[in-house]
């Protein structure tokens, strides 16, 4: 299936699930539940490439690659818009909006949350740090600087040995993207292993276009103090082929290559713009007149606090170490200019955050 056969595949089954959604809400929840359950478990078998544990534990909490570059810091700012996608905070506050509450009046704060906790949707999309955990060790020990003579000598001797003549024989670095992946996968651990690899990058993808053409949709119809009628299937249709008809495009006309290279600055994308969205909420839900018993605790104005400020620091860093890569001065006039747009828009933003956290004098 040529590559962008598989482009018209995905929008022809992406809208037919979306239509799920008039046998109601709850169903499309359990779902998207099959789907990140399938997610986890495929990219969870593939943790057969055995990853030292407690390497990956001291990452987490203690980050760090020695001889890391500018490659490897785009792809760890892509990891955070995919970790943490902006889309998604509103279309869980949507979808618990949209619920109906079995309770009599105003409902206590704890039943609420519980509420919120009960929301699938919602709670299984925060499984996506596992998700992506996974993929990364495996990419990590399986992928990382091997060179393209060795896996294609891996390739030629496996089940697989029709893939070989993907990489060259020579002693350049393997560059990995998400097709790659899956080949060397089946070179070094079987058929079995490749085609697990796909039916999880295959769920991954459906349930990343859903997601984002909901929240598009919900945003796009909110109204003042309502979260508006669930989207109709007509306008998530709608939604839908325009989202992917870029996509399209680029399938048509470029390879896997350059759809790798737009998935990943699309990913830094969502981290850069993280902010527009972490910041109001974090500054509404800090307003006790507007929230009222459901106001954020001081732990939780802390915590958020400490991570919003982290993900701007490491979207400037990024900024920065980027620019030296452009050569001319077309390109600093235009991107000065959006870099000072940005920075005054989150300035912006953290002014008035600061003022509803109580800092009075400002």
């Amino acid at each position: 299936i040529p590559l962008w056969g598989g482009v018209l595949i995905t929008i022809v089954d992406t809208l037919f699930f979306l239509f799920l959604d008039k046998y109601g809400l709850r169903k499309l929840e359990a779902f998207f539940g099959l789907l990140i359950t399938i997610m986890a478990l495929t990219f969870g078998y593939e943790v057969v490439v055995r990853p030292g544990q407690a390497e990956v534990l001291k990452g987490i909490f203690l980050p760090y690659c020695p001889g890391c570059g500018r490659e490897e810091l785009l792809q760890a700012v892509g990891i955070i818009g995919a970790i943490i996608m902006p889309h998604n905070i509103f279309l869980h506050s949507s979808l618990v909006k949209v619920r109906p509450r079995h309770c009599h009046g105003r409902c206590h704060p704890r039943v609420s949350r519980g509420h919120l906790l009960g929301t699938s949707w919602s709670w299984l999309r925060d499984r996506a740090f596992l998700i992506n955990l996974f993929v990364m060790a495996v990419f990590g020990e399986a992928f990382y600087h091997q060179r393209n003579k060795d896996v294609h000598n891996r390739c030629v001797k496996s089940s697989v040995s029709h893939y070989a003549g993907i990489f060259p024989a020579n002693n350049e670095t393997v560059s990995v993207d998400i097709y790659q992946g899956g080949v060397i996968l089946g070179c070094y651990f079987g058929a079995v292993a490749l085609y697990i690899w796909a039916i999880g990058i295959l769920a991954a993808g459906q349930s990343s276009t859903m997601t984002g053409t909901y929240a598009g949709q919900f945003v796009m119809e909110v109204r003042d103090g309502d979260a508006g009628p669930r989207p109709h299937g007509k306008q998530l249709g709608a939604g839908g082929i325009t989202a992917i008809l870029p996509t399209v495009f680029v399938a048509a006309f470029k390879d896997v290559s350059h759809l790798t290279g737009m998935n990943d600055l699309l990913n830094v994308l969502q981290s850069i713009l993280l902010p527009f969205a972490v910041l109001p909420v974090l500054t509404f839900t800090s307003l006790r007149p507007l929230m009222q018993d459901f106001t954020n605790g001081l732990p939780g104005k802390v915590l958020m606090t400490l991570i919003t400020g982290l993900v701007c620091a490491i979207n400037i860093y990024f900024v920065v170490d980027f620019l030296p890569t452009l050569r001319g001065l077309g390109y600093y006039i235009p991107l000065g200019l959006l870099l000072a747009a940005y920075v005054a828009f989150v300035a912006y933003l953290i002014w008035t955050c600061s003022i509803a956290h109580g800092a009075q004098f400002l």
